[in-house]
């Protein structure tokens, strides 16, 4: 064990995603195993600002690992983007005696812990909470299972409504730079085409297939749509120029919203952030710093901080393929 680490901090950051419980009681629990103190954080790199700390203790964590969003809370802090701000969250993780940092969070969460190790040489260790899926070194960040399966169970009623009423329905999901949600739950949920930021289908192509779609005798259509897809136009703009060019479609719009990173973690999601959770620790422990724990091959693995943040999460191309293979 290294001498060095006798207490740790740990904080959620950016958007809540399922599974962020699941992951703090692993790293309070792997902590107080280690006979390790554990601090809790509040409100992100904010409250590490603001000094808003409680100790953690295994009997603290009870209960959560089914609940959604994140007991700590969280928040943006554009105090933490300036030289003052960090300088104020280094004093109060000093004057608590906290030697390390567990920081679950998205690509800009860990951005802040990077430059944070680079000031400070302060030992920070991310773990990848966010339902987008689109950070490097993993296959899957904390709650993105989760948010499948929700997005799944919407668009499965949605379909009931569509085949009773013979409407096209347009499904906008989240994910503005990654399409890995739009692209799986669209699979997932039997979608006629799935739209996404990463391929631009073009508005031609998506007349002709619907076209094909009414002509082939499909009374009912679903359209999956990432928020940040490459038409330039939004959902409700998508609705108008296909109502225009396809009049005899009956075309309604479902905005699924915040809803996609609320609920309890799946499985999946809670096992994969007690996996995460406890190599985290292990690894500040070991004297490792500045890395991200993540899951690649079903193995957890230790990403540089600096590749995570700047490497690219890739869309699957044999899902596109299949994709257009479902949507025949």
């Amino acid at each position: 064990m290294s001498k060095n680490i006798k207490k740790i901090g740990v904080l959620t950051s950016g958007g809540d995603s399922p599974g962020m419980n699941a992951a703090i009681r692993a790293v309070v629990r792997t902590c107080a195993y280690n006979n390790i103190e554990c601090i809790g954080i509040y409100r992100g790199y904010q409250g590490m600002i603001e000094g808003d700390f409680k100790e953690m203790g295994p009997r603290s964590v009870n209960n959560i690992v089914n609940k959604g969003g994140t007991i700590l809370k969280s928040a943006r802090s554009k105090e933490f983007m300036t030289k003052e701000g960090r300088q104020k969250a280094y004093q109060n993780l000093v004057n608590a005696g906290v030697d390390a940092l567990v920081v679950i969070g998205g690509d800009g969460s860990f951005t802040g812990a990077e430059v944070f190790n680079e000031e400070y040489g302060f030992s920070v260790m991310g773990i990848p909470g966010t339902i987008d899926n689109d950070i490097f070194g993993t296959s899957h960040t904390l709650g993105y299972d989760t948010a499948l399966n929700t997005v799944v169970e919407c668009i499965d009623k949605i379909r009931d409504t569509a085949s009773s009423h013979n409407r096209l329905f347009f499904v906008e999901v989240m994910g503005r730079d990654a399409g890995h949600i739009a692209l799986n739950a669209g699979i997932g949920a039997g979608a006629e085409e799935i739209l996404i930021p990463e391929e631009d289908l073009g508005l031609e192509r998506l007349l002709e297939s619907l076209q094909k779609s009414k002509a082939s005798g499909k009374s009912s259509s679903i359209v999956v749509v990432a928020e940040g897809e490459k038409m330039g136009k939004n959902v409700f703009q998508l609705k108008d120029y296909i109502e225009e060019h396809l009049p005899e479609y009956d075309i309604r719009v479902s905005v699924l919203g915040h809803m996609q990173r609320g609920g309890s973690p799946s499985c999946f999601d809670r096992v994969l952030a007690s996996r995460l959770g406890v190599k985290a620790v292990e690894s500040l422990i070991e004297g490792k710093t500045n890395f991200m724990v993540g899951l690649l091959a079903d193995k957890i693995e230790l990403t540089p901080l600096e590749q995570a943040i700047k490497g690219h999460s890739e869309i699957d191309r044999e899902l596109l393929r299949v994709s257009d293979i479902m949507s025949t």
